[in-house]
């Protein structure tokens, strides 16, 4: 049960950032530190569930760092569509929301 709550904590801690990776040039350094700037909370989230480093974890969490990241591209997709947007997917669900 620790390892599902802690895959759905780094899928949705990752949506964010794979919605600023899919908004801006592919190998920039913002696209490297969307990439990147999750991996210390995904880190300090084995800690704080007490995982540790064992091996069954990393289909789990790994599995859950990249689908975070791409339901964060498709989301991109999907607004892009219905709206202008910016690079943070708050503010656009905010400014998505206002407008309906």
């Amino acid at each position: 049960m620790n390892l599902f709550l802690i895959s759905l904590a780094v899928f949705f801690l990752n949506l964010p950032f794979g919605y600023w990776r899919a908004n801006v040039k592919k190998l920039s350094l913002q696209w490297f530190l969307a990439v990147h700037v999750p991996v210390p909370f995904v880190i300090a989230l084995r800690f704080i569930g007490h995982l540790g480093f064992q091996l069954y974890t990393y289909p789990a969490l790994v599995g859950a760092f990249f689908l975070g990241q791409y339901a964060g591209g498709w989301l991109l997709k999907k607004l892009t569509t219905r709206t202008k947007v910016s690079s943070c997917l708050v503010m656009d669900l905010y400014r998505w929301g206002c407008s309906r």
